[in-house]
């Protein structure tokens, strides 16, 4: 009776993982795409790419997690610039862009 009940918790747990992931995955490719269009940037390959996951705790003391995701975008279609995206949740923490351009580093919130 127990391991199919902590087999149907850890699907659950798995499902929710993978839900909550997506959408901070939607998040940050929005959040990218119109940085980049604001910027006058193409953002390459269309979408961002997770790098790391880290389990943080927040201000209020609870769990979260936090994750670091990678993109490459272009100012002339001819080169490719790196820059990252951290989200607390589905919260923007630090938004960077590589560039002589001053300015779109967002500090952390």
């Amino acid at each position: 009776m127990i391991f199919p009940l902590a087999g149907l918790l850890l699907l659950a747990v798995a499902v929710w993982i993978w839900r909550d992931t997506m959408r901070a995955r939607e998040t940050a490719n929005r959040i990218c795409a119109a940085a980049c269009a604001e910027l006058g940037y193409q953002l390459l390959d269309e979408t961002v790419a997770l790098q790391r996951l880290r389990l943080r705790r927040e201000a209020t003391g609870r769990l979260g997690l936090r994750r670091v995701y990678g993109f490459e975008y272009s100012g002339t279609g001819l080169d490719r610039r790196r820059g990252t995206i951290v989200l607390r949740g589905t919260e923007l923490e630090l938004f960077h862009i590589e560039g002589d351009r001053p300015g779109p580093d967002l500090p952390p919130g």
